[in-house]
């Protein structure tokens, strides 16, 4: 009876090992010049799964992985799964310290890194005792000798059966750091299960068919492209085009020459395709499915991307790491009506908007919104008192601020902390956004309150113009004045030639404040 518990078994291993008998020969990912097949992605997934155990690693042991996009990514998160390691994903962009702090606060055991990183790896394990400090893909001549190795593991003759590992639905899989945008990170601990709800649930919500070629170009370690997309179309046997990052130029010439159906990226990365010097030369009637998320998208940008992409359907995708991270979908027929909308929960989760006493509040008052789900996390890795905080009343708290319509359709002000105290009122920074981008000279805009001895926090709008165009500050405060009320108009409109971004494509507001009040 041993085996008994394999029978039931809801975890990522057991779902791919059913990929991998049901679509065995197909293409599973491409990356560079490197095929796997479904069979051979599953088979190195087993293989780096029983190497990682035999270097010493235990069940339940955290293995962060710090790195770019790449097939040895996917098969390092594959495998982790199937022995029953806890995945820990880091943004590649973080420094040592900030690596090193990630390392500690989760109790990492071990490590796999691009060989690029390789100096700050060393800075940030100086005296961490780690029980394996590898390698994703390094170089033959890189590699030192004795050294772990993902895809030197691949190739190597260990064992492609699966680990004898005893796992339940309910064992964690992964400790999703979230961006830390004021405070350290913390780590949501999710499990199998949760994911799995979520995986089935994002086939449903967002069309994911298996005979849809898709690009995957945002960051992996990143819970959007990792759970919402990749995941979702490996189990359902999709050939999934990865690269190693979402370059314009890149990502237009994947949708052209791979037939790519469907895509998701964040709001700066569809605008850096439109705004590409050579858009029209791509041939892109392969694109059917456009999904968006990760920040608010202008309104003015999604009638832009409707006319510019023919026949492709627009998908508003909101949520956040602690749900895994989908809560919502905006579907393309819903566009049409309700373009800012966020759209409706989607089939594993329960949502409401709520005051400060958790009563709900009418539709078109705000307030935060809550969620209730499977896919949601178990609490924040070793911080009991914000996992309390979170879970009150029985409901995860989003820390963001919305509202319902009539028809129950959500509608996202913006995160609490980016709502903007102008003279005791409360402004959302998203509504100004919204009024600028109207003008058509502006690329891109973002909107902060910066600290005002008159006002609390003066509305201050950081714009970016479109190459070639001119505009004004009195221009701008003008086209603002027409548009929305005179108490949020902004005070001061600051040109830059970009804006700071996350390497997931998130405009970073807390720099742009800090730069602004340096």
């Amino acid at each position: 009876m041993e085996h008994t518990h394999l029978i039931h078994r809801n975890t990522i291993g057991a779902a791919l090992n059913r990929s991998a008998r049901k679509y065995s020969h197909q293409l599973a990912l491409t990356f560079g010049e490197r095929t796997w097949s479904y069979q051979s992605l599953n088979d190195a997934a087993n293989s780096v799964a029983n190497g990682l155990l035999a270097a010493g690693l235990s069940p339940g042991d955290r293995l962060a992985v710090y790195g770019k996009n790449s097939d040895a990514y996917v098969i390092a998160w594959l495998a982790t799964t199937k022995a029953g390691l806890v995945h820990v994903p880091i943004n590649f962009a973080l420094s040592s310290d900030e690596l090193r702090y990630i390392l500690e606060q989760s109790g990492a055991k071990g490590l796999l890194s691009d060989s690029a990183l390789a100096d700050k790896v060393h800075e940030a394990t100086q005296g961490f005792g780690l029980i394996v400090n590898g390698t994703l893909h390094a170089d033959q001549q890189d590699s030192q000798l004795g050294s772990f190795d993902v895809l030197a593991c691949v190739r190597s003759l260990l064992s492609t059966s699966e680990p004898a590992v005893a796992l339940e639905g309910s064992s964690l899989a992964q400790l999703l750091y979230t961006s830390g945008t004021t405070a350290a990170p913390k780590a949501a601990m999710m499990t199998h299960q949760a994911l799995m709800a979520e995986y089935m649930a994002c086939m449903v919500e967002l069309d994911i068919k298996g005979s849809d070629a898709m690009l995957a170009a945002l960051p992996l370690y990143h819970s959007a492209q990792m759970h919402v997309f990749l995941m979702p179309a490996l189990l359902l046997g999709a050939p999934v085009y990865l690269l190693e990052a979402p370059l314009p130029d890149g990502c237009l010439s994947a949708i052209a020459e791979q037939k790519i159906v469907s895509f998701f990226a964040p709001p700066t990365v569809w605008i850096s395709l439109l705004r590409h010097a050579d858009f029209d030369q791509f041939d892109l009637t392969t694109l059917k499915k456009a999904y968006y998320g990760a920040s608010i998208m202008p309104v003015p940008v999604l009638e832009e991307m409707q006319q510019r992409f023919s026949g492709v359907g627009l998908y508003n995708c909101y949520g956040q790491s602690e749900i895994a991270p989908l809560a919502t979908v905006l579907r393309p027929e819903e566009h049409a009506e309700r373009p800012a909308s966020a759209g409706r929960p989607i089939l594993t989760v329960e949502t409401r908007i709520v005051d400060l006493e958790m009563n709900d509040v009418a539709p078109g008052e705000h307030g935060e919104i809550i969620h209730r789900s499977p896919q949601l996390m178990t609490g924040y890795w070793d911080k009991p008192e914000m996992t309390y905080e979170s879970f009150q009343g029985g409901w995860f708290h989003s820390g963001d601020v919305g509202y319902f319509d009539e028809a129950g359709y959500l509608y996202v002000v913006d995160r609490i902390k980016d709502v903007i105290n102008t003279g005791g009122v409360l402004v959302a920074s998203r509504e100004v956004e919204e009024a600028l981008f109207k003008h058509s000279a502006i690329s891109e805009v973002a909107v902060v309150g910066l600290p005002d001895e008159k006002w609390i926090e003066a509305i201050t709008a950081v714009v970016v113009v479109k190459e070639g165009q001119t505009v004004s500050e009195d221009e701008l405060i003008h086209h603002a004045k027409s548009l929305i009320a005179p108490y949020k108009v902004p005070k001061r409109i600051v040109f830059a030639e970009a804006l700071p971004k996350s390497t997931a494509g998130k405009i970073l507001k807390r720099h742009l404040r800090q730069d602004l009040k340096e």
